[in-house]
């Protein structure tokens, strides 16, 4: 079943109603108090923790006066919004630019087409080296002959350290220093690549192949961001396997940091396809919002545009899973379990298991870009519901933890999608008898990995839902 439309009705909107005025007839730059009151009103109403924050109770004040009186105790909207939501919440953002985030959910972004993963040095964890993780088509970075493994531990000339990478990889242009790394010791080459960002529409779908291993036919796709404007290519590549009768599939969500809900229940139909109708997961909001709200998510027959989903019928998936595998991801993972035979590879997932879906500053009933405020372009992604799987498995905050565990071997990534690169090799390893399986790489296990070119997207590690 399709999630439906949710109708934002805002029961507490009799209080706080004056904070809106008419801006065809005022036109004027939004007052901090304006944001502020937008940011207590959606929490107030739909956060998915607001019994554990006194203030956000609906009887916390008395008046629109003292309400108004607390709101301007914080000096910005940020410092409001930090105050609001509780300390275990890792994930609920306020944005200052709603059209930025807009795009990010069409896939658009600026973008040199390198996506990267930090990583803490061996022996001396302040300084951090980049490694390419793989190359968007058509872009600087694949124009300038960059690839999958490629090292680099400076920025201009900078060394990379815990404090500058972020500064220094956010500029527009900047060039790469490349390296080695052996797996003790980063050593510079000497040779710098210059990178430009341009905005950029990434197609999630990165791979999607047919392996013929010893004559059994097994699918492999890469899939690093559940984004809807996409779901048609998605279910094509599904049609393509489909139509080559492979027996088994890898799904690679190692840098798959989620994204819209439907389109995670649309992949896990994919994959199956005879569970249409059967519930894939619950839903447990605020105990406020939870009897209007909560549905049931179901698995489905057709994708977001009404067409017929190509589904495998598989029993057995083999997922490939890092840290930075996150929300929507998680949600396949642990959503498909009490139904197939889900063999997770890699490391532990994030911990994500709540959803969000986007409010802006708006009047009953809605919250709803038509109707926003156009006095500012703030806008908030709280966490408003969590998700269950059919047995109740949820509050996985540590992540899902693999069936196989394997870290990444920076020294020795190999190539997405060739059968002898580490994770895939692992997993065909399992499918197929004899298939040779990679050599233990305990030795790296050590490395952390701090950030990643998603951090950078305001929808990073995102479970979105409709509204």
């Amino acid at each position: 079943m399709k999630k439906k439309l949710i109708l934002l009705l805002l029961i507490t909107t009799g209080l706080f109603t004056s904070c809106f005025e008419d801006s065809d007839d005022n036109p004027r730059t939004a007052s901090e108090l304006e944001i502020q009151n937008f940011i207590y009103r959606g929490l107030n109403f739909f956060y998915l923790y607001k019994a554990d924050k006194p203030e956000l109770a609906d009887d916390a004040f008395s008046n629109e006066q003292e309400l108004n009186n607390f709101l301007s105790s914080y000096d910005s909207p940020e410092s409001l919004f930090d105050f609001l939501t509780v300390p275990e919440d890792r994930f609920s953002i306020l944005v200052d630019d709603y059209i930025e985030l807009e795009n990010s959910l069409s896939g658009v972004s600026e973008s040199n087409g390198m996506e990267y993963g930090l990583v803490r040095y061996p022996n001396n964890p302040t300084n951090v080296f980049g490694y390419v993780r793989y190359v968007l088509p058509n872009t600087d970075a694949e124009n300038a002959g960059l690839q999958r493994g490629d090292i680099f531990s400076t920025i201009d000339g900078q060394q990379l350290t815990e404090n500058n990478f972020s500064e220094l990889l956010s500029q527009n242009s900047y060039s790469i220093g490349l390296a080695t790394f052996n797996g003790t010791t980063v050593t510079s080459t000497g040779e710098t690549v210059s990178l430009t960002k341009q905005q950029y529409t990434e197609n999630p779908v990165y791979i999607a192949k047919t392996l013929d291993v010893q004559g059994q036919k097994i699918g492999y796709i890469m899939y690093n961001s559940f984004t809807r404007d996409f779901d048609n290519d998605l279910n094509a590549a599904f049609g393509s396997l489909q139509a080559d009768g492979i027996t088994d599939l890898v799904l690679d969500l190692r840098y798959n940091g989620g994204g819209a809900v439907e389109t995670a229940v649309d992949l896990a139909s994919m994959i199956t396809g005879q569970f249409n109708g059967e519930l894939f997961y619950t839903e447990q909001w605020n105990p406020d919002r939870q009897d209007e709200y909560a549905e049931n998510g179901l698995f489905d027959s057709s994708i977001s545009d009404g067409t017929a989903t190509n589904s495998l019928q598989l029993t057995n998936v083999y997922i490939l899973t890092t840290g930075r595998t996150a929300s929507a991801s998680e949600l396949v993972i642990n959503s498909l379990n009490p139904y197939i035979n889900v063999i997770q590879i890699g490391q532990n997932t994030t911990g994500k298991f709540q959803a969000s879906f986007l409010l802006y500053d708006a009047p009953a009933p809605g919250f709803r870009r038509s109707n926003a405020n156009p006095n500012h372009t703030y806008a908030m992604l709280p966490l408003v519901f969590k998700t269950a799987n059919t047995a109740g498995n949820t509050d996985y905050v540590d992540g899902l933890t693999p069936d196989i565990a394997m870290d990444e071997d920076y020294a020795n990534l190999g190539m997405l999608g060739d059968v002898n690169e580490p994770f895939l090799a692992t997993a065909l390893s399992e499918i197929v008898p004899g298939f040779p399986k990679p050599a233990s790489r305990n030795v790296f296990n050590d490395l952390k990995e701090i950030s990643s070119s998603k951090a950078n997207s305001p929808l990073y590690q995102i479970m979105l839902a409709e509204h």
